[in-house]
């Protein structure tokens, strides 16, 4: 038995497919689809959910220096004139240095975290913000399921499409 349903598409096309469908999943909670996709992505959602409640507070946290550019009001960067040995001048970013208490993942989470990039793409919100999937599953998804042993989505049946009569499903995060 194949680890996949092929749903007539070649291997590429499928696991786009597949990993845009999954990701709308985790980011919206809700997709509408074909039953059979709602299946499969069912079947890779609920593995990813099932990684992240199990790896969710695996990690350390510690101090580390970051060195950023000074921005001015309009949010550029500040800029010096410096002279090189050979007496040309050229422009410097002014930098400040800060502390930041950083989230550093155990082995098992970053590998866990790895696997999760595998079938999960990076989007973007209407406002046009880039959205990491993977932390929405450790942040947001994770802690809501954490006391539920599986069974993290539904699928609720629609009936079948008007334009080719295939049965139509709306697969939700519960």
């Amino acid at each position: 038995m194949p680890a996949q349903r092929k749903l007539g598409r070649a291997t590429d096309v499928r696991l786009s497919m597949l990993r845009g469908m999954v990701t709308t999943l985790i980011v919206n909670g809700r997709i509408e689809t074909t039953e059979a996709r709602a299946k499969e992505v069912k079947r890779i959602a609920e593995q990813l959910i099932t990684l992240a409640i199990r790896e969710k507070d695996n990690f350390t946290t510690r101090e580390q220096t970051v060195s950023s550019a000074k921005l001015d009001g309009k949010g550029r960067k500040i800029l010096k004139s410096a002279t090189s040995k050979s007496g040309r001048k050229y422009d410097v970013v002014t930098r400040e240095i800060k502390t930041e208490m950083v989230q550093v993942d155990n082995p098992s989470r970053l590998a866990a975290r790895r696997q999760m990039i595998l079938w999960l793409n990076k989007s973007h919100t209407s406002e046009g913000k880039t959205v990491n999937p993977v932390n929405i599953l450790f942040d947001t998804v994770a802690p809501k399921y954490a006391g539920r042993d599986g069974g993290y989505a539904r699928i609720i049946k629609l009936g079948a499409r008007r334009g080719d009569a295939s049965e139509m499903a709306i697969l939700e995060l519960i």
